[in-house]
């Protein structure tokens, strides 16, 4: 009787080996069950850039408010008929650039030189005729 308990013992102890350390194993599910959550968040995270990246899109194609946004904050442009005002702090001392670097851009950089504000800024754009000015009225 006691070798019979014994084999029985043994025999229980090999059949939940592969239930809980085999290739299917109670361990392994909760391995991957954790692995596919991560997936999943992951893959949200990205649905929601590919969302933004296809509004932002959307914004750039449809209209000129979104080109106009982007040419002022990340390229440092104006209009024509704007004037541009940088406020420096007198007390304030200037960042230290390296010299020959007078191409890159000076967005978010403050200049040593003070303020100069033009009242009536002439613009290098040409205008453009449309024959419909004063000029056109007085020749016909």
């Amino acid at each position: 009787m006691r070798l019979v308990t014994v084999v029985l013992i043994i025999l229980l102890v090999l059949i939940q080996y592969p239930l809980w350390w085999g290739h299917g194993g109670w361990l392994r599910v909760h391995e991957l069950q954790q692995q596919l959550a991560q997936q999943q968040k992951q893959n949200d995270d990205e649905k929601l850039r590919n969302e933004r990246i296809a509004g932002e899109v959307q914004d750039l194609q449809s209209g000129t408010a979104a080109v106009e946004e982007r040419a002022r904050y990340e390229m440092g442009m104006v209009k024509d008929s704007e004037v541009f005002v940088q406020f420096v702090s007198p007390n304030q001392t200037p960042p230290v650039t390296p010299s020959g670097s007078s191409n890159t851009s000076t967005r978010g950089e403050m200049s040593a030189a003070p303020v100069r504000v033009v009242p009536n800024p002439v613009s290098r754009v040409p205008e453009k005729k449309h024959g419909h000015g004063k000029e056109a009225k007085k020749a016909g």
